[in-house]
C-alpha cells in the first residue's frame, strides 16, 4: 500500500467495522512477524467469523448458555492440546500458528456442542492475550469481577492426551486392507482373536488358516497367509 498509489486502509476503519480484536487477530494470522506480508482485506472476514464462533459457543439465542456439567474427555482433549500448542507457539513468538490453533479449538468445540464452563474458561484466558476486548466482555458475563488479564495462564496436563484406544492397521503379506480400533492396552493373545474373527479378516483368509500373526503392540498386525 502507498499514500501515493491512493490504496491505504486506516486501521480506523477496519476497527469501526470489524472491531479491534479482528484487526489485532488478522494482523497476526498473517504470518510470521519477522517477514513482510502483503495486506489484504479479502481475509479479514474469516478472522471475524471465527469471533463470532467464539461469542456463539457463550450465547446461543440471546442469553447466555454456559453450563457447570462435567467436560467430557473429548472436551478436554481438545482444550489441554490447544494449551500445549498456544505454550509452544508464545514461546516461538509464532502468533499466526496461535490463531490457526484458535480456530481450529473453536470449531471443534462447536461440533460437540461444548457450552461447559470448566473447558470454555480456561479457553477465554488462552485467547486473551490475542483478542482482549471480546475474552475481557465474555469475561464480565460470565460472572467474574477481576479483569481477565489478572487469572493465571492455563497449565498443560499431559494426562488429557493419553488415547484409550490405538487403531491397528491390519495387514494381510504385508499389505494393508482395513483398520481396526481396538483398547490400547489390549494383549496380542486378544488383539489376535478379534482381529481374526473380524468380518474383514474372513473375506481375505477365504477359509484359510493363517500361517503366522505379527502382531507389534501399538503398531501394526500383519496376517500371513
Amino acid at each position: 500500500m502507498s499514500k501515493s498509489k491512493w490504496n491505504v486502509v486506516s486501521p480506523d476503519d477496519i476497527c469501526e467495522k470489524f472491531g479491534a480484536d479482528t484487526l489485532r487477530l488478522y494482523e497476526m494470522f498473517l504470518g510470521p512477524l519477522e517477514q513482510s506480508k502483503p495486506w489484504n482485506t479479502n481475509g479479514i472476514t474469516g478472522v471475524s467469523g471465527f469471533l463470532k464462533k467464539l461469542w456463539r459457543l457463550f450465547y446461543g439465542t440471546g442469553s447466555l448458555v454456559i453450563t457447570e456439567d462435567t467436560a467430557t474427555k473429548a472436551e478436554l482433549k481438545i482444550l489441554h492440546a490447544t494449551i500445549k500448542k498456544i505454550t509452544e507457539d508464545i514461546e516461538r513468538f509464532s502468533f499466526n500458528t496461535s490463531v490457526s490453533n484458535f480456530m481450529i479449538c473453536v470449531n471443534e468445540l462447536t461440533d460437540l456442542k461444548c457450552n461447559k464452563r470448566s473447558v470454555l474458561e480456561p479457553l477465554l484466558v488462552l485467547i486473551s492475550p490475542y483478542a482482549p476486548h471480546i475474552t475481557e466482555e465474555l469475561w464480565s458475563l460470565l460472572g467474574h469481577k477481576e479483569s481477565i488479564s489478572t487469572v493465571a495462564f492455563p497449565e498443560f496436563n499431559p494426562a488429557f492426551l493419553i488415547e484409550d484406544n490405538f487403531t491397528y492397521p491390519v495387514s494381510f503379506n504385508g499389505k494393508m486392507r482395513f483398520n481396526i480400533e481396538l483398547p490400547i492396552n489390549m494383549g496380542a493373545a486378544e488383539i489376535e482373536k478379534i482381529v481374526l474373527a473380524h468380518e474383514n479378516s474372513q473375506k481375505y483368509l477365504e477359509g484359510k488358516a493363517p500361517k503366522k500373526i505379527i502382531i507389534v503392540p501399538k503398531k501394526i498386525v500383519n496376517i500371513v497367509i
